[in-house]
């Protein structure tokens, strides 16, 4: 099992894992074989990323969730951001206590659905102690603010685990990176899918995300500040730079040092409007390459260690121009995996030498393949 981009994937493929919709509803079942109306049908979905049955490894890649919890989870995030959207065009006023007050009011509605949902969550990755994150799930285009908001919590979940925070601090965390992006539903969505094509003024208006996602939940005691703050921190650098008030170093939560550096990732991995997805190697290098200026050091050095980008089944153009299948990866060390070389001859494919990158220094990936091996010329 591996998982590329449908663009890369030939007809009479076999689907390695049941993908839904939206809704968390079957769209094409595991072990249907892809022709092009229902490749077509995927990409409609808005799907950009499937996994695929090719015959180089049985490994099951697992989520880091169950897919029930998942689709749970979207569904709260969902409900939440529309409804208060919803809501504030409805109820506002000009009176600023009146506001608080009705802003109070329309966040109590979700503060249980989202502890609920946040504690079963937690509950489920701590029953698995799965700290290694192998991908992040398959997105839908047009759900990417509320996938991407559940994604960031996750994969702050996972840090916070691996620097032994406790249970509410655990809690606190995950949920202040569920919301974090909660002030977006105060901007224009032209802005927010403006992409390189930002003005200055609408960048400005963008950046406000921050300010007004915290002055909403700010007076609501359903939230502890330290999940709040995350809403307002979140684009903060550790060197100054960030937004909204250009805070620095440990004056920056910890909180919102762990999301900072699951956001940039996640963004990167992401397929959104204007903003193809990147491979996972090279964001987990833009985050090690901003360690200490953009992002605090230590949590970045925690995160990238979690965080796998060639899981088992992936296949891999080596530096030494051949090309290989990933059969083990190396705890604490995912970007040097274990290899084995694959040979193509007479239309058959043939492994060889196992390749541990962890002990052979000077063998590199240089990318992931996409293109299986036995449709070379």
């Amino acid at each position: 099992m591996r998982i590329i981009p449908v663009n890369c994937i030939t007809q009479e493929t076999k689907l390695a894992k049941t993908i839904h919709n939206s809704n968390g509803n079957v769209l094409l079942r595991q072990g249907t074989t892809l022709t092009a109306s229902l490749l077509e049908k995927i990409k409609n979905a808005g799907i950009n990323t499937v996994y695929i049955d090719d015959g180089y490894s049985d490994v099951e890649i697992e989520d880091v969730i169950k897919p029930e919890l998942r689709y749970a989870a979207v569904k709260t995030i969902k409900e939440t951001f529309k409804n208060i959207e919803n809501d504030l065009a409805k109820k506002l006023s000009p009176d600023r206590e009146l506001n608080k007050r009705l802003q109070a009011k329309v966040m109590n509605k979700y503060v249980e659905n989202l502890r609920n949902v946040s504690n079963a969550i937690i509950e489920d990755i701590m029953k698995s102690h799965n700290l290694l994150i192998n991908v992040i799930d398959i997105k839908h285009l047009g759900e990417y603010t509320y996938e991407h908001s559940l994604n960031v919590a996750v994969l702050s979940l996972i840090t916070g685990m691996a620097l032994r925070m406790n249970r509410h601090d655990l809690l606190t965390l995950f949920t202040g990176a569920i919301l974090h992006d909660l002030g977006k539903v105060f901007i224009p969505t032209s802005v927010l899918e403006a992409g390189e094509e930002i003005t200055i003024d609408e960048y400005e208006e963008y950046k406000s995300h921050t300010t007004q996602g915290y002055g909403y939940v700010k007076e609501n005691k359903g939230f502890s500040a330290t999940s709040k703050i995350v809403i307002l921190q979140h684009h903060e650098h550790y060197d100054g730079t960030g937004f909204p008030n250009g805070t620095s170093g440990d004056a920056i939560h910890k909180n919102a040092r762990i999301v900072a550096i699951c956001n940039q990732y996640d963004k990167m991995v992401s397929d959104s409007i204007g903003s193809p997805a990147v491979p996972a190697s090279e964001a987990i290098e833009y985050i090690m390459g901003n360690a200490g200026t953009k992002f605090d050091f230590d949590i970045a050095n925690i995160f990238v260690r979690r965080i796998n980008p060639y899981p088992v089944g992936t296949l891999v153009d080596l530096s030494t121009l051949q090309t290989a299948v990933v059969i083990d990866t190396n705890i604490d060390f995912p970007l040097r995996p274990v290899v084995q070389v694959l040979e193509l001859s007479n239309g058959q494919v043939h492994k060889r030498d196992v390749i541990d990158l962890l002990k052979i220094t000077d063998v590199t990936i240089k990318q992931i393949r996409y293109k299986d091996v036995r449709d070379e010329d």
